[in-house]
């Protein structure tokens, strides 16, 4: 990671340089490597790219050569992919939810890149931490659409929830004698990472599962994406301890690629495991760490004020057959050492003398102290009670093995339902590098929901309270398979499915806890939401080739546009997203002069969704002065004097609060 660094000069600040770092913290793939007359590599911002990432296409930007940077058939496409808004809702479905109405988990069933959009108002900057195992370009069958003629209507089509008049509409599979091999994985891949960097907070961090197929192509569109200089880790991940042995090399690692949004990003280090703290005193566990700098670049000839004798008083042990020092020859404190290196070249300390005063010597409890070699020489130690690490570039332990994955969806009895699920200590040992607390964490490739078992159960263990969104695409699933045949039709079904089981799982096991009380507040449910139609139809402006007909329709679709089919629930979790209104926010439902309003967010939004309103519920919404207060306009019935009178009564109130307590009124 790069972060930015001043140095403090005479001059005062460089407002260009300035405005330039933060376009780049905004738009990492606004800016490309360019040579000076001087031959030396330079980032320049190209404008035409930037007024594209704005949403004004210019012919200079279709027409011209690309620069370096990474480019494919199909790349400026995407930029306009992420730009068309998304006229698509989230459903919510009670019966398949667990806790609807506490829970702040969401589980969110439809293809991602709409959902992404859909979030965006309502989870922009918010999320702490992103991991997404995406499908692998392997060659093999690929579902996600990659084309921009790929709309809303294929996916409900897609998904069974739209007629098809045959036997249903099927994305394109990804074969690799295909010209188009990496740049259909690219299409898809771009878009959905533009929009996730959006959610995730300026600390954010995300972790993107790989195997060798794309990692060199996912490397350098992230760099665009999040900016190459904060990228963090190509971490390797042994998945196969055997190794795929039908190859010619027994490949048996994955990787995870580490990026932070912004650099401000951290990541945490990992508890290390008991036996790294081996000694035990009256204090407490440590470790012991050797004094002498071990780097061979240092020693007596560059830090000579790190080299001087510490003398050993080897008369009276402590615990571990530890002895005393001290910077004084004395009676007691007799035997000297030096810092030597094992071929018995003058090296130095790791501390100074000052520091060793201070820190190492006294007390009651020295922190510093020697100890002596079996060939009777000494060393000395510092007593470390560290407890955390940093976490290392290669994760090889059995844990993160792919086939222990398998074994924990044994233990929750979906053996063979599962296909090569990623282990649950994988997940988890992310989260706790990249979040602390009670963080928003998110995957919209969930697949069989691994992150939300992770979340749950990291929450019980570190009596945290995570909040994850999971997005799975209802990916079908064969009638003959295992699963099909025990009733789940989708690779969403088994998801939901699993993170039910595992909730009833973590609530046993917390039962049988003495520390039960501490865990009451524990979230172990998920509301689930699922992408659909607007059910507010939309008004489709009329061109040249425009019937009489069809306007008269659209004409139609003005005066009654909302779906007479919608529930007024449906309606409600519409109108939160399309506000910016987490889907996870308080709603209660309230009895105003005679009307059922919904209160949301503890009353900052007022939603008013039946058919006729008077000047009571107004007068009502008023007086609680909510921040928004949204109706539909339907609701008045037709009669304009009293909508009327409803703006300028708002207009009034608003301005007699001077910009304070103001409210936003809204008539959809």
């Amino acid at each position: 990671m790069t972060h930015s660094h001043t140095e403090m000069t005479g001059s005062s600040l460089d407002i260009t340089e300035q405005r330039k770092n933060e376009l780049k913290q905004l738009f990492p793939g606004v800016f490309t490597e360019t040579k000076n007359d001087q031959g030396e590599l330079v980032h320049t911002l190209d404008f035409e790219r930037l007024k594209a990432e704005l949403g004004e296409f210019s012919d200079i930007y279709d027409n011209r050569r690309e620069r370096y940077g990474m480019d494919w058939p199909g790349k400026r496409d995407c930029l306009r992919l992420v730009q068309e808004p998304s006229h698509a809702t989230l459903t919510p479905c009670r019966e398949e939810s667990v806790d609807f109405d506490t829970t702040e988990n969401l589980f969110i069933e439809g293809d991602n890149l709409e959902v992404l959009k859909l979030l965006q108002k309502s989870y922009y900057g918010q999320v702490k931490m992103i991991y997404i195992d995406p499908p692998y370009n392997t060659g093999k069958e690929f579902i996600y659409p990659d084309n921009f003629s790929e709309s809303l209507d294929t996916y409900l089509q897609y998904a069974g929830l739209k007629e098809t008049g045959g036997e249903g509409r099927k994305w394109s599979t990804n074969s690799a004698n295909e010209g188009r091999f990496h740049t259909k994985w690219l299409n898809m891949m771009f878009p959905r990472l533009y929009l996730a960097r959006n959610l995730l907070r300026e600390d954010g961090v995300i972790f993107i599962s790989i195997d060798d197929n794309e990692v060199e192509n996912l490397r350098r569109m992230c760099d665009e994406i999040f900016g190459e200089e904060n990228f963090l880790s190509q971490l390797i991940v042994q998945s196969n301890k055997r190794g795929q042995t039908y190859k010619e090399i027994a490949k048996c690692h994955e990787y995870i690629l580490i990026y932070y949004k912004t650099d401000s990003g951290t990541v945490n280090e990992l508890e290390k495991a008991a036996q790294s703290l081996p000694f035990l005193d009256d204090i407490g566990r440590y470790d012991l760490w050797e004094l002498r700098n071990r780097n061979p670049k240092f020693g007596r000839h560059n830090r000579p004020n790190l080299y001087y004798p510490i003398y050993i008083n080897p008369d009276k042990l402590h615990e571990n057959s530890l002895a005393e020092i001290s910077l004084e020859k004395t009676d007691k404190y007799y035997i000297e050492t030096f810092p030597r290196n094992s071929e018995g070249a003058d090296s130095c300390w790791r501390w100074g003398k000052d520091k060793l005063k201070s820190e190492g010597i006294f007390g009651a409890f020295p922190v510093v102290m020697a100890k002596q070699k079996k060939d009777g020489g000494w060393n000395i130690y510092e007593k470390s009670r560290k407890s955390t690490t940093k976490a290392k570039s290669i994760w090889s332990d059995s844990a993160v093995i792919t086939e222990q994955g398998t074994v924990e969806a044994g233990k929750l009895n979906l053996s063979g339902m599962l296909e090569f699920p990623k282990p649950v200590e994988l997940i988890k040992r992310c989260l706790r590098l990249g979040t602390s607390g009670d963080d928003i964490v998110m995957d919209f490739f969930a697949g069989s929901g691994t992150i939300a078992q992770a979340a749950m159960e990291l929450s019980m263990e570190l009596n945290n309270s995570y909040k994850y969104i999971a997005v799975q695409l209802p990916e079908p699933i064969a009638d003959d398979s295992m699963a099909g045949e025990k009733g789940y039709r989708t690779i969403a079904d088994i998801s939901k499915e699993r993170i039910r089981r595992v909730s009833n799982k973590v609530r046993v096991e917390i039962n049988g806890q003495l520390d039960l009380e501490d865990k009451q507040n524990l979230d172990l449910g998920f509301k689930v939401l699922k992408l659909n139609q607007s059910n507010f139809k939309q008004w489709q402006a009329p061109d040249k080739s425009t019937t009489d007909e069809a306007l008269l329709k659209q004409i139609a679709l003005g005066l009654d546009h909302i779906d007479p089919n919608a529930s007024q629930e449906d309606l409600l979790y519409e109108l939160l997203i399309k506000a910016g209104v987490m889907p996870t926010e308080k709603i209660e439902p309230l009895e105003w002069a005679g009307h059922k309003i919904f209160s949301v967010a503890e009353g900052s939004l007022l939603v008013y969704l039946e058919l006729a309103i008077d000047q009571a519920l107004i007068d009502a919404v008023l007086a609680k002065a909510p921040s928004q207060f949204i109706c539909l306009d339907s609701a008045f019935q037709g009669n304009d004097p009293l909508k009327t009178n409803a703006v300028k009564t708002f207009a009034t109130f608003n301005s007699d609060k001077q910009g304070i307590d103001r409210i936003e009124f809204t008539t959809v």
